[in-house]
């Protein structure tokens, strides 16, 4: 039985994999492909931090973890994932030692403190003094003291200390990087004016440890960096005294005190100071002891600096106004037509210009809104905030459970409180990952009402980056369902299945959006049967749920036409018994592939969903999701087209299959990338003047 599901975390480390294989790409821009190689770091680090965390919690509750992991023991998945993480390890450093010398053509060197030139030893040190020493606190270890804690996601430099006339006698410290307040990477003065010189703070710190330690009378130092990854897992406490909101604060504080999960170090580090660290923080082999390259906490690579002189943004690289929208109020608008904005390729700004039209509107009366990630100066937030001011309701469901945003919710939580604004924190055990927003007004005696769903968080920083789509619309049905929706988040105590029950226009989570996609792929398996056309298209983040997995392997079985579109999790696997074989590929490019769309021929009425829900079992039982249909005969036409593009993709798409190989589709000569295909799709409609 176990042959016929990939496991989750195999096939997402396969994911990561292809997020590699980008940053291994040398038609991919040099400076994107660091950047891919700081995101591989980023989501390697969450990965251990969450799930590599719960398979070892699970260790200790076999059977409950093996029917949810599709009969795979969880000792058996942890050394699959050691395995593939340290191969990937490897590939890794190849790619960053290949990547540097490219870099080297174009002048840009990453400088440590055995290569400086006089003049950058006195900058060094001038730096360090004025910038840097008073965020330094140096801990020196004992083999009889207890070691101090060590924060996740923070890098330290272990150091070994000795005395040149007793140089078998060694001492050791550690200094936690204080990048997140001095910053990463430290731009070097350079005689050659098209030079550019790039130093990591580590190596700021290292130059300068003669200083740092200099009342202790060492004369040798070696130093190497390494970090701890945690287990970022927190449990909410039942006392009915305390809210939600100091319970997640209390659940943070915990969550700093979580065993390791993984040790990542220098491979060159100083034996003996490894064996003292790996035996100070009660590492065993049971543990992911990973020895890596020089540099770790790569994800601060996301922000390298821009020294690239030679890069140039493509035009199919810059986003512009939707052309329905132009010059245009977007209320009115709305109004009389649906628009669909597909994001990075149409600009964010409608969203918020809608927002800001309801805060000045006189006759808005109120504002519903979900909230799930923020941006940190949220335009979103401040269009809200202006619309309380101007004497409007607001009402916003900030999702305090939102994993590694909790603080910077809890934040939010308070100003949005100050400013008047009524916070909603959700339902008990059940977080809500909905994308919609209500705005209510009153003509003339007459509530008229339009807002919009996403598939993507309403967050205008990452909308530059993630591929999704926003509904705007007046539809009736759908307000009248979202209204129903924030009615529930309003009384988290009633009974969210009635509730949510008379949902007609949105297909909601918990339970009813399950069944409505069972429903619609029964439908599909008829038509099979009575030998009829019968397709689906599958646009989703994640496939993971066995129940939905197994009636894609029964609609295959009947003959239904099944085509996938999977960014990351992909557990099924194409049986022998199948009439037709599903068609699955992954897209990763410069966008993250974010949207979730959902295409049933019908008999040839087509029905079309955007959702914010991925096909895995938290999302549609544990979790308030909704998914709109699309009904305007346009939009849908478009949709379509734009899921067809990325089907034809055959020069970023990789096959997903059972072995997980992530070979890219070579389907034709002509080169044909998606996400520059949708970008000439979607500019074609603007008309030419």
């Amino acid at each position: 039985m176990s042959n016929q599901f990939n496991p989750r975390d195999v096939t997402w480390l396969a994911f990561n994999e292809r997020v590699l294989q980008e940053a291994m790409d040398e038609n991919v821009p040099l400076h994107l492909r660091i950047r891919f190689l700081g995101i591989f770091s980023n989501n390697l680090d969450e990965f251990f931090r969450v799930r590599v965390a719960g398979l070892k919690r699970a260790m200790d509750f076999k059977d409950k973890f093996i029917t949810e992991s599709f009969y795979q023991q969880p000792t058996k998945i942890l050394q699959q994932i050691n395995e593939v993480v340290i191969k990937q390890q490897q590939n890794f450093s190849k790619t960053w030692k290949k990547i540097q010398l490219e870099m080297a053509d174009q002048k840009i060197f990453i400088k440590t403190a055995a290569n400086l030139t006089e003049e950058q030893k006195i900058f060094v040190s001038a730096y360090f003094d004025e910038t840097v020493e008073s965020n330094v606190i140096p801990i020196l270890l004992h083999e009889n003291s207890p070691m101090p804690y060590l924060r996740d996601k923070s890098l330290y430099l272990g150091i070994a200390m000795r005395k040149k006339e007793f140089h078998y006698e060694s001492k050791y410290a550690i200094i936690e990087i204080p990048s997140r307040v001095v910053g990463r990477f430290v731009l070097l003065p350079s005689q050659d004016k098209n030079e550019k010189n790039v130093m990591l703070l580590e190596d700021v710190i290292a130059f300068n440890l003669p200083h740092i330690f200099s009342y202790f009378g060492y004369d040798d130092f070696v130093s190497h960096c390494f970090k701890v990854t945690k287990d970022a897992e927190f449990d909410l406490d039942n006392d009915i005294k305390t809210t939600l909101a100091e319970k997640i604060e209390k659940g943070i504080r915990s969550r700093r005190k979580g065993k390791p999960t993984r040790f990542v170090f220098d491979r060159e580090m100083d034996k003996a100071l490894l064996e003292f660290l790996i035996r100070k923080l009660h590492l065993t082999k049971k543990d992911s002891i990973i020895p890596g390259g020089k540099i770790h906490n790569f994800r601060h690579f996301m922000d390298f600096p821009e020294v690239f002189k030679t890069y140039t943004k493509p035009e199919e690289r810059t986003s512009f106004d939707h052309p329905e929208l132009v010059n245009k109020r977007v209320t009115d608008v709305i109004q009389k037509t649906d628009i669909l904005l597909t994001f990075p390729y149409h600009k964010y700004t409608p969203v918020i210009d809608l927002l800001r039209e309801s805060a000045m509107d006189p006759d808005v009366k109120s504002i519903q809104i979900t909230a799930y990630r923020l941006a940190s100066n949220s335009k979103i937030v401040n269009a809200l905030i202006n619309a309380v001011r101007n004497g409007k309701e607001v009402t916003v469901m900030l999702e305090l459970r939102a994993r590694f945003d909790e603080e910077s919710n809890l934040e939010w939580k308070q100003i949005l409180e100050q400013e008047g604004v009524k916070v909603l924190v959700g339902i008990p055990n059940k977080k809500v990952h909905a994308k919609l927003c209500v705005i209510k007004k009153r003509v003339h005696n007459k509530t008229i009402q339009y807002g919009f769903v996403s598939t993507g968080n309403f967050n205008e920083k990452t909308a530059k980056i993630y591929g999704d789509h926003l509904l705007m619309t007046s539809d009736r049905g759908i307000m009248a369902d979202i209204n129903k929706v924030f009615n529930v988040l309003r009384k988290p105590k009633t009974d969210i299945t009635a509730a949510l029950k008379s949902c007609k226009s949105l297909l909601v989570c918990p339970q009813f959006m399950r069944e409505k996609i069972i429903l619609h792929i029964d439908r599909e398996i008829e038509e099979a049967k009575a030998g009829r056309k019968a397709e689906m298209i599958i646009k989703t983040n994640s496939l993971s749920d066995r129940s939905l997995i197994e009636k894609l392997y029964e609609a295959a079985t009947a003959g239904v036409i099944i085509k996938l579109i999977v960014r990351g999790i992909y557990c099924a696997v194409n049986q022998k018994d199948f009439k037709q074989k599903i068609q699955a590929i992954s897209i990763v490019d410069e966008y993250l592939e974010h949207a979730r769309v959902m295409y049933f021929y019908n008999k040839g009425n087509e029905d079309i969903y955007i959702s914010s829900a991925d096909w895995m079992t938290r999302n549609l039982d544990y979790r308030i999701e909704a998914a709109a249909k699309i009904t305007q005969k346009n939009l849908k036409k478009e949709v379509k087209d734009l899921l067809e593009i990325q089907l034809n993709d055959n020069v970023k798409a990789r096959i997903l299959d059972k072995k997980l190989r992530n070979e890219y589709v070579n389907a034709g000569k002509t080169e044909f990338r998606s996400q520059i295909e949708t970008y000439h799709y979607l500019k074609n409609k603007i008309p030419k003047e």
